[in-house]
């Protein structure tokens, strides 16, 4: 079974540890007193946060280099690439960006410590079906549910993405303990109640929630009878959001659930399968399919090999070919990565997710010879630092078109990961 999906790709606090140090009497006085007016500031600024009055956009929108021709007419859409066309190209996109390449939906997330996402949400929002912040958490508080993340709310944000066509649907992150959620039965309706009652004060569409890697941990999946409880929470889940219209559509609140690819063809406990899809299906608008992550830094390679994303949508959807599975094709947001990784070859394992400005950087330092990987279909290259070797999975115009090809072929959408890691003429083939 794939690693979930790892939100540990937010870049790290470069700021230093503070320090223990003991201050004299009259320094200790003097940081009393520059103290409090720091607590009103903070206070200030977390009353913004919760009101949404607080954006989390960059300060400085993102600008963007246009050319009148998109990234197939320039002919960059290919193999044989380099790192010098690459370094020149990859801030340019076509002035047309209301111009569809992939016709079916398209499911962008949006996360905070990536921030340069949402500018771009607003920027090709002709082209995004749904948008999803990664916003909020549900957790258990003793006894108590408590729905983390609502200071993360742009109201601003949100509406212009409405204004402009899309779907506005969180993502939500299921935390709650199974034993709080599944067994008692004012909890679970104390959940779906704080999840509809945050969509309906906050005029979202809907909601993508993120449960099954969590009811895993717990050993939830691997007993029937919990895992049909586990499934039928997530079918009244559905049930509720449906019976509620959203404000900025004539359409019913959306629920979109995230799912692991399965590793094998043979699938094990852990693995979503055309069983589970089938309990879902009528209650639930899509699936989020997390093909990516295939490889760490245990086992070095590409992110999202070609071969692995059919045998997964084949194990997911088995019957390929019938009109049953056409239409459960149909609701399945293939994942797509938008971000690498820069794994360690020698002197012990170790490396770690990169995003488009790391892979700008390494091109520009290391002037490497980008490789294809005839098996994987994805582009990588090697470099050495200070003697030590490293690999580097990062996507590209072709890698990515072969995917998208693929997602045609099967009828599905799209799920992106996520669109403030990646290069600005990504965007061009969508």
């Amino acid at each position: 079974m794939p690693p979930r999906r790892r939100d540990r790709r937010r870049l790290r606090d470069p700021s230093p540890p503070s320090s223990d140090a003991r201050a004299p009497p009259s320094a200790l006085g003097l940081r009393l007193t520059l103290l409090v007016p720091l607590l009103i500031l903070v206070l200030v600024l977390a009353a913004l946060g919760f009101s949404g009055l607080l954006s989390h956009s960059p300060p400085h929108s993102q600008t963007l280099q246009t050319t009148a021709h998109s990234v197939y007419e320039r002919g960059l859409v290919k193999r044989d690439v380099s790192a010098r066309e690459i370094l020149s190209e990859h801030t340019r996109v076509s002035e047309n960006r209301s111009q569809r390449n992939f016709a079916n939906p398209v499911l962008a997330y949006v996360t905070p410590w990536n921030s340069k996402g949402y500018d771009m949400a607003k920027l090709f929002i002709t082209k995004l079906t749904h948008v999803s912040p990664v916003w909020y958490d549900l957790k258990s508080d003793r006894n108590r549910l408590v729905l983390e993340g609502e200071h993360n709310f742009d109201a601003k944000w949100v509406s212009e993405l409405q204004t402009n066509g899309s779907l506005v649907v969180p993502r939500i992150v299921l935390e709650a303990l199974p034993a709080v959620l599944l067994f008692e039965k004012k909890q679970k309706a104390k959940a779906i109640d704080i999840i509809v009652s945050e969509c309906r004060d906050k005029g979202y569409d809907g909601i993508v929630l993120e449960s099954w890697s969590r009811w895993a941990i717990y050993g939830v999946l691997d007993d029937q009878e919990l895992r049909y409880m586990a499934l039928e929470f997530v079918k009244q889940l559905g049930e509720a959001l449906h019976s509620v219209n959203s404000k900025s559509s004539s359409h019913h609140l959306e629920l979109i659930y995230v799912i692991p690819a399965p590793r094998m063809q043979k699938l094990n406990n852990q693995d979503f399968g055309p069983k589970d899809l089938m309990h879902l299906a009528d209650t639930v608008d899509g699936f989020s399919l997390m093909t990516y992550d295939f490889s760490g830094p245990q086992n070095p390679g590409p992110s999202a090999p070609l071969k692995w994303i059919h045998h997964s949508l084949a194990a997911l959807l088995s019957a390929k070919g019938s009109s049953h599975s056409n239409s459960h094709s149909r609701m399945i947001f293939l994942g797509i990565n938008f971000y690498g990784n820069d794994f360690l070859l020698s002197g012990g394992s170790g490396g770690g997710a990169i995003t488009g400005r790391d892979f700008v950087h390494l091109l520009e330092k290391y002037k490497p010879s980008l490789q294809w990987d005839g098996k994987s279909l994805e582009h990588f290259f090697i470099y050495s630092d200070e003697g030590v070797k490293h690999a580097v999975f990062y996507p590209t115009l072709m890698s990515l078109s072969v995917r998208l090809d693929e997602a045609r072929n099967w009828g599905t959408g799209l799920s992106i990961w996520e669109i403030g890691q990646g290069l600005d003429y990504f965007f061009d083939i969508l």
